[in-house]
């Protein structure tokens, strides 16, 4: 070890310090071997055993568990007067950092007398250094099992959660690591191999995308509660419909015939959506896009992780783009595209509305959070509106692009496909599901990042294996393949 790099944690603490101070970590057998054996040569110099974090399973959970790793230089000097020493051990991402004062337990000690120069002339007393408390949390090692291999190796992100307390049963995020890696000291090679995939520490079920048409949940709301259009509502629906001299076409390129509302979102049908917009404008659509919880943190506990993502308005509009806001904005936001962004976990959110009877749910990872007993406010929906919403996402699966889940051996399930042009890349898609569709007990959103495909096709099959899990108690094979089904 050079001697700057055995000086700059001493003098950082600076020589005359009572505390013990970290030069190295992770030393070999060899090492320590032989710095035992020079102990009574090598004044001041101790060696402790260390105890590490060890995560059995590898990269499950990673993105949700975090990993550990020394304080920065900056971490210290943030964290000055609580307690934290040069070199410790701190959590940096996912629960490792969010419960950190609740994992870390307190240094124990020696009470030492000291000359004027600060030299040690003897120990007076010793205090016991206190562990730090378990955290329990409210993941199911089944379903995230399940969601994790329904994934793959596909760049992605699923979530599962209780809409009726929004507990989190699952979330995956795809490219993953191996929070093993930082326990001890990364080498330079393992680093290099972390860096060559895509963004793998970012929890994707946390970020902002274009929801697509699940979005269609939140349309629908807004156009009958801004009494713009009667519950019985039947529109025609066409290849296209032109606003402000642009052709938005369906995603069939042909058209329905004549909808109601349960038939429009069980085929998805863009047209018939792009009506309700024009009609009642982008006000009611934004209040109600705010309504189920979009544009903010959803209060999981990892919020620093988290994105807020984007309610736009002409406000945001004017000021990030410097144009005005336009009917085909409008148009965009009814089918979940344009400015619009939000994450698995705020679409998660959405679906819980429907399902728990018009609440919108706190997610959160810690079991018995204090705070998540407060763990949901009304939406303030009307129910027959919610019975509309209902009927409708039942539909999907029975008669539409959710076919994939209209399956015997689960029970009735209800959904909503989307799938996001994301030009000039591949599409992103989407599938979101509750069940059992008459008193639901789990929400599954699953997200393909520019997989290309439809929702219907693409995703659904792995909700389909997440509900396994959790309904049959059956783990996947492999990865969930693509159906052949509707695209959107």
């Amino acid at each position: 070890m050079p001697i700057a790099t055995l000086q700059k944690p001493l003098e950082k603490a600076t020589y005359t310090s009572p505390e013990l101070v970290r030069v190295a970590r992770g030393i070999s057998p060899a090492q320590v071997t032989v710095l035992a054996e020079l102990g009574q040569e090598l004044k001041g110099v101790q060696i402790e055993a260390e105890a590490v974090r060890n995560y059995p399973a590898g990269d499950l959970a990673a993105h949700v568990l975090g990993y550990t790793g020394e304080l920065s230089d900056s971490d210290f000097e943030a964290k000055a007067g609580q307690g934290y020493r040069l070199g410790d051990v701190i959590g940096q991402m996912g629960v490792e950092a969010a419960f950190e004062s609740q994992l870390r337990g307190e240094w124990g000690g020696q009470q030492v007398e000291v000359d004027g120069g600060g030299r040690v002339l003897g120990i007076l007393g010793e205090k016991k250094a206190r562990a730090g408390n378990d955290v329990q949390l409210t993941l199911d090692l089944d379903v995230q099992r399940a969601a994790e291999r329904a994934l793959g190796d596909r760049t992605g992100a699923i979530v599962a959660l209780d809409p009726r307390n929004g507990a989190i049963l699952a979330m995956v995020s795809r490219p993953a690591f191996d929070p093993n890696l930082f326990s001890t000291n990364i080498s330079n090679a393992q680093w290099q191999q972390l860096q060559s995939k895509s963004f793998p520490f970012v929890n994707r079920a946390l970020q902002g995308y274009p929801p697509a048409s699940t979005f269609k949940i939140v349309t629908t709301t807004a156009a009958i509660e801004s009494k713009n259009f009667p519950l019985d509502t039947v529109l025609p629906t066409f290849p296209y419909l032109e606003v402000g001299g642009i052709q938005f076409w369906d995603w069939n390129r042909a058209g329905f015939g004549p909808l109601d509302f349960p038939g429009a979102m069980a085929q998805s049908s863009d047209t018939f959506f792009y009506q309700t917009a024009r009609k009642m404008g982008e006000l009611p659509l934004i209040e109600w896009t705010k309504n189920y919880g979009f544009g903010q943190k959803t209060g999981i506990e990892l919020a620093r992780e988290e994105s807020a993502g984007l309610v736009p308005d002409e406000a945001w509009k004017k000021r990030e783009v410097g144009e005005a806001w336009y009917a085909g904005d409008t148009i965009n936001m009814s089918i979940g595209q344009g400015f619009m962004q939000s994450s698995p976990l705020q679409v998660a959110v959405m679906f819980a509305v429907p399902a728990n009877g018009g609440y919108r749910v706190k997610p959160h990872l810690l079991m018995d959070n204090q705070e998540a007993k407060k763990w949901r406010s009304p939406v303030n929906i009307s129910p027959e509106v919610l019975q509309i919403l209902q009927t409708g996402l039942r539909q999907v699966v029975t008669d539409g692009t959710g076919n994939a889940l209209n399956l015997p051996h689960l029970p009735p399930i209800s959904g909503k496909s989307g799938t996001a042009e994301d030009p000039p890349r591949e599409s992103h898609t989407w599938f979101g599901a509750y069940a059992p569709s008459t008193q639901p007990e789990i929400v599954v959103v699953a997200f393909g990042e520019n997989s290309g495909g439809g929702g219907g096709s693409f995703a659904a099959p792995m909700v389909r294996q997440v509900l396994e899990a959790y309904f049959n108690g059956t783990q996947p094979a492999k990865a969930a393949q693509p159906a052949t089904v509707n695209r959107d």
